[in-house]
């Protein structure tokens, strides 16, 4: 019986599962466990990133910006009180996709590092 490596991810949504399974099914069993142990350190949880978009309400708009990456609209949400409370309302419906979208791309560049870890290039003299 196979054991299923992504179980320990806590907030995973069904469409982040099968994109995950996806990358995997590429990959050999020491690939995998290298990939999950890379991926859950990047990966952020959704609930985490309502939580923080949450906090622009009480002033501190943007966090949820700088936490996936968008430092250029974190500075803007932060200077703009999170465009006047509406970029905040956005991200709080929005959370989920704002989340999938950052680990979409978490999962990517750590697939990269998995195969690169692999198949070292060449260097040549």
């Amino acid at each position: 019986m196979e054991r299923d490596i992504l179980v320990n991810l806590k907030g995973m949504s069904p469409d982040e599962y099968s994109y995950l399974r996806q990358i995997l099914t590429e990959m050999n069993e020491r690939q995998s466990q290298n990939f999950v142990a890379f991926y859950s350190n990047r990966r952020k949880d959704p609930q985490e990133i309502l939580l923080f978009t949450l906090l622009g309400f009480l002033g501190i708009a943007g966090i949820q910006r700088f936490i996936v990456g968008n430092i250029g609209m974190g500075i803007l949400y932060v200077l703009t009180a999170g465009l006047c409370f509406i970029g905040t309302i956005v991200d709080t419906i929005n959370h989920k996709a704002l989340t999938f979208e950052h680990n979409r791309k978490a999962a990517n560049e750590c697939a990269l590092l998995v195969k690169m870890m692999d198949n070292p290039p060449l260097n040549s003299i």
